[in-house]
């Protein structure tokens, strides 16, 4: 079975960050959820919206995979841009949707972890500060609902970078939803914060960049793996995406991505059938 994890929150963790900036994650060991069953990644792999584009789960998995390469990793893809705590309350769609996917997810894989990201909706002086309350009581539902009140939680911090752009105003709270996030994984068993310091946006400065969010996934992935808070950039997070770029494709692999870049019409024919 594989080891799978749930993708929840809002646009950051289904991902903006453009397509054409960064190499491709291809790895016939990481799968991602589709009409109820697992197919091979492909970015983006949260299609939430006609923008989406690249997240922090291709390089959180492949982190994974590099660390234990006998594993079979899904994603599990349920965040929805735009969206706020509110609109994750556990009577409403979008939480319902992801225990539906997820449970569907569990039929044929173990669910090993819940990657979170969301906020930026949530930065104004009137919810900030309520935002670890809220959040708590979404959590406790989630973690009754998968049947595992131990399953590691990894959230996210905010970009810095929110202030900077045209719509600045939106987010003055940013550092006190930063804070809550914080306080919630430091007292909340099995939770890990990280820390989104030093990376960068897009034009928008809203959404993370391609290339912070290949790193943003490492960060995740040493939460994961070390089971313990990211307060800092690691030392070494390119180096581990220059790896993940790196790693030699299959034979399997190498014919599968042929096959995908004809299909969009990115290869010839002649190319195709040497």
């Amino acid at each position: 079975m594989l080891n799978s994890f749930l993708m929840i929150g809002q646009s950051n963790m289904a991902g903006r960050g453009f397509l054409k900036d960064v190499p491709i994650i291809y790895n016939h060991h990481i799968k991602m959820l589709r009409n109820g069953r697992w197919q091979t990644m492909w970015e983006p792999i949260n299609y939430d919206r006609p923008n989406a584009g690249i997240g922090l789960a291709a390089s959180f998995a492949a982190a994974l995979y590099t660390e234990n390469q006998d594993s079979e990793i899904g994603l599990i893809p349920c965040a929805d841009g735009g969206t706020s705590l509110d609109d994750w309350n556990i009577d409403g769609v979008l939480f319902q949707s992801a225990i539906s996917q997820a449970k569907i997810a569990q039929k044929t894989s173990r669910i090993k972890g819940i990657l979170w990201h969301q906020g930026e909706n949530d930065c104004q002086p009137g919810n900030a500060p309520k935002y670890g309350e809220k959040f708590a009581v979404i959590v406790k539902k989630l973690r009754e609902e998968l049947g595992d009140s131990d399953i590691p939680l990894i959230i996210g911090g905010l970009g810095d970078f929110l202030t900077e752009g045209i719509y600045w105003a939106y987010f003055e709270s940013y550092a006190v939803v930063n804070k809550e996030l914080e306080k919630f994984a430091q007292n909340t068993n099995h939770c890990y914060f990280i820390t989104a310091a030093g990376l960068t946006a897009n034009p928008d400065n809203i959404h993370m960049n391609a290339e912070s969010q290949r790193i943003f996934g490492i960060r995740y992935f040493e939460g994961f793996h070390k089971r313990q808070h990211v307060l800092k950039p690691l030392t070494n997070e390119s180096k581990l995406v220059e790896a993940i770029y790196e790693r030699n494709l299959t034979k399997e692999e190498q014919k599968g991505l042929i096959d995908i870049q004809f299909s969009m019409g990115e290869l010839s024919i002649e190319a195709y059938k040497n």
